[in-house]
């Protein structure tokens, strides 16, 4: 189980096991080259949580890292760091899971994963053509990943609340953590209200808005309302933004390879939002930015509809 770094507070899952509530985000289209360095600077400072996904072509470079941070001392051993990584829709399908798992940790170079997520409710085949998504199968063979010790947890990412209510409705192991886009901008209301009932972790990517991405949105960083309250409280625009999704009671995946951001970003556990701050960020207006255009066609079999379940 991952412990607790000093600066850094965990939250438990379902299955017993304790997520810290900021990761290391590692997907980025403007990877560093010495991603594996910046990796172990932010083990030392406190990082524990660090977040990758087959998609992202970062996990040798997680791997890496975490071997690092081990032989250097900035951890014990690798229980003391919480790794989470994903299926890509490739390979979602009831048949091809635990090879994938099974790639990702020869590329890891790990025994488990703290969590393995399903990446989007996406299934493509070998030509990368999408295909019907077979969410039961799929869900057991993430179980079976479970049952062997391969994931100490599993989850998803990029589900609805209306998708997360069929999922819950069949697993035999219920979801630990649904990831999705989260931020002042998007508060996703729905999906935390069914998580919580369930008592699924809601994890935030994108906490910042993914500003400069390819789908990124200025919403949180050039949000007039948080520069604004920032200024009063003598804080960053990301570390407000970060303190809301911390007391909205999420967990969150921030992505930044500056040493000064990934310490600011830690500084957010010893101050609060005052209800006026609040009040003005509930009036920030409210847009998806990753929407998943990307995946859709109008040949089928995923409509925008059919993905978000009319929820955006």
């Amino acid at each position: 189980m991952a412990s607790a770094s000093a600066s850094i507070p965990c939250v438990a899952l379902n299955t017993g096991h304790a997520i810290p509530l900021l990761g290391f985000g590692t997907g980025s289209s403007t990877t560093p080259e010495d991603l594996p360095a910046t990796i172990l600077h932010a083990v030392r400072l406190g990082y524990r949580h660090i977040d990758t996904a087959s998609m992202y072509g970062t996990e040798g470079a997680v791997g890496a890292a975490v071997a690092d941070a081990v032989a250097t001392g900035a951890v014990a051993s690798r229980a003391d760091l919480f790794i989470t990584s994903k299926l890509w829709m490739n390979d979602a399908h009831p048949d091809r899971v635990l090879p994938a798992l099974r790639q990702s940790l020869a590329r890891l170079g790990l025994d488990y994963l703290d969590l393995f997520l399903v990446h989007w409710p996406l299934a493509a085949d070998e030509n990368k053509k999408l295909v019907p998504f077979d969410m039961e199968g799929v869900w057991r063979a993430m179980e079976e990943c479970h049952r062997l010790g391969l994931a100490r947890s599993i989850g998803v990412s990029n589900f609805s609340a209306a998708k997360m209510t069929r999922l819950l409705a069949f697993a035999a192991v219920p979801p630990a953590v649904n990831q999705v886009e989260l931020n002042v901008g998007w508060r996703q209301e729905k999906v935390r209200e069914v998580c919580a009932k369930n008592g699924v972790v809601v994890a935030a990517f994108s906490p910042l808005g993914a500003f400069g991405s390819m789908w990124g949105s200025n919403a949180v960083m050039e949000s007039g309302v948080l520069q604004d309250v920032a200024a009063r409280k003598g804080k960053t625009i990301a570390q407000v933004a970060l303190r809301w999704l911390h007391e909205q009671g999420v967990c969150f995946v921030a992505r930044s390879f500056n040493k000064d951001r990934l310490k600011q970003n830690m500084e957010l556990f010893d101050w609060d939002l005052s209800d006026d701050d609040k009040e003005k960020i509930m009036g920030i207006p409210q847009r998806k930015a990753c929407r998943g255009e990307f995946f859709l066609s109008p040949d089928g079999p995923y409509t925008l509809e059919e993905l978000w379940d009319g929820e955006i």
